[in-house]
């Protein structure tokens, strides 16, 4: 467990092989990366709990390692053949029914830095264990000799006193029989005295069951003196034979040591060349840093861009809805106006009609017109007057024919908009408007010079009419 300065808790779980010093895979869990493996893999602990959980988890499988069936397996899958790339460490419990995931972790494989760091790590580990082992046999050697000496000098001293203790016995046993026999020789000489033929007999009793008693002491002592100088001497003989394994192993950890020693050298040679290679990277990544930095502004502007088109085109969409429903009540309206237009043109073939008769008045009138010229000028007054009004609106329908053609490139655009601004055209005003006229410059039967401005007048109006159903019908 690491806690960083803001007091939050990262589980640093890494994943090593004793064989293989390059085999390392990392994985650092914060407090919010347990919630949601939390979340995935539906734990039931908290973060508090989950290392001591997932130790005793290691340790029921490394507990049943030796069993012929395991129920707790350890297994470590990677994506590609070899350990590259991140992999995915699973506690696994095995029964006959399916196996089942407790825990799934995805390590990451270590960075050469993290592999040189944890080498390292290891090299100053095993320096110090090695250091540890050298002071320890020290220490054992120290002990060994020390206790060896010890046990030599208790020796030679417990031999010195089993020598006195033996010559002591001796001394004892022939001053104990030169007595014996000194006394018998003086008992011999008494032998009629029975009272003190019983002490003496008494008397060697006594000694002999003391010089029994004092014999056994000796040889019991004699029998643990022997036994702890063997005792003695299997122990020294077992501190030499660790102290020889001791060496031994002194020798090989420093074999290793030498070896890991060529090792950091080859790894600070590398280390040297992947440092030339990180600064070039880096280099090569702040390029690629500041490129990625312009492409992103651009990619901003593009989506502003975006943005402001979608816009524009829902107010286009809207106004095209509404131009939409505009054009159907023009449409309605149009269809209004062409039943308007079809009853006036029927009205103007009426009034073609009435123009025929006209005509043939006229050429009766005719010579009546001569006689009456003072009547003729007041008229071609009324005519000039009529025949500019005829202008103005023959004006006001070349202007309309302009809007008009407007209005259909105005239909291409806007789709069919061309029928609804037709109808704000006052061509239909202009119609009733000239035949007011037409009905007021017609004069009676006497006035027959008269009538010939109006027949131009209806005749250009005729050809007005027939150049706008032209113009009606193409479009």
């Amino acid at each position: 467990m690491t806690s960083s300065p803001v007091h939050k808790r990262d589980l640093l779980v890494k994943l090593t092989d004793d064989i293989d010093p390059y085999f390392l895979f990392n994985l650092s869990i914060s407090e919010e990366d347990f919630q949601s493996l939390k979340v995935q893999q539906g734990l039931l602990i908290d973060f508090a709990s989950f290392p001591q959980k997932f130790i005793d988890l290691l340790n029921l499988c490394y507990s049943e390692q030796e069993t012929d069936n395991p129920r707790f397996l350890l297994h470590l899958s990677c994506q590609s053949p070899v350990l590259g790339g991140p992999a995915n460490f699973s506690v696994v419990e095995t029964n006959a029914f399916k196996h089942l995931n407790h825990l799934s972790l995805r390590l990451a494989q270590g960075s050469d830095k993290e592999i040189k760091d944890y080498l390292a790590v290891c090299l100053s580990s095993l320096k110090a264990e090695k250091q540890d082992l050298e002071m320890r046999l020290k220490k054992t050697e120290d002990d060994l000799s020390r206790q060896l000496s010890y046990a030599q000098q208790t020796l030679s001293e417990k031999t010195k006193e089993l020598d006195k203790l033996r010559s002591d016995w001796t001394s004892q046993t022939s001053c104990l029989s030169s007595r014996h026999s000194l006394e018998l020789q003086s008992e011999r000489g008494k032998v009629l005295q029975s009272r003190l033929q019983q002490q003496t007999e008494q008397l060697r009793q006594e000694l002999e069951s003391a010089h029994k008693k004092s014999s056994q002491q000796l040889q019991s002592r004699l029998s643990e003196l022997e036994a702890s100088c063997k005792e003695l001497t299997e122990r020294k003989y077992k501190n030499e034979s660790v102290i020889r394994d001791q060496k031994i192993k002194l020798v090989g950890v420093e074999e290793e040591c030498q070896h890991l020693k060529q090792q950091v050298l080859s790894l600070r040679r590398e280390n040297s060349t992947l440092d030339t290679e990180v600064h070039e990277k880096e280099r090569l990544v702040s390029q690629l840093q500041m490129r990625v930095a312009v492409l992103e502004q651009e990619i901003n502007d593009k989506d502003q861009l975006m943005c402001r088109t979608k816009e524009m085109l829902e107010a286009t969409q809207q106004q095209k809805e509404s131009v939409e429903e505009n054009a159907e009540s023009k449409e309605l309206q149009i269809r209004k106006l062409e039943a308007t237009v079809k009853s006036l043109s029927e009205e103007l073939i009426k009034a073609n009609g009435i123009i025929k008769k006209l005509q043939g008045e006229v050429r009766g009138l005719v010579g009546k017109i001569k006689v009456k010229n003072t009547v003729t000028v007041s008229q071609e007054k009324v005519l000039q007057d009529v025949s500019d009004k005829l202008q103005g609106v023959t004006k006001d329908l070349q202007s309309t024919h302009q809007q008009l053609i407007t209005k259909n490139e105005q239909v291409c655009l806007r789709s069919c908009v061309f029928k609804a601004s037709f109808l704000k055209s006052p061509v239909c005003s202009d119609w009733s408007h000239l035949r007011g006229q037409m009905l007021f410059v017609i004069p009676s039967k006497s006035h027959s010079l008269a009538l010939a401005r109006p027949h131009n007048l209806f005749m250009q109006l005729i050809h007005v009419v027939v150049h706008f159903n032209k113009r009606k019908s193409f479009t």
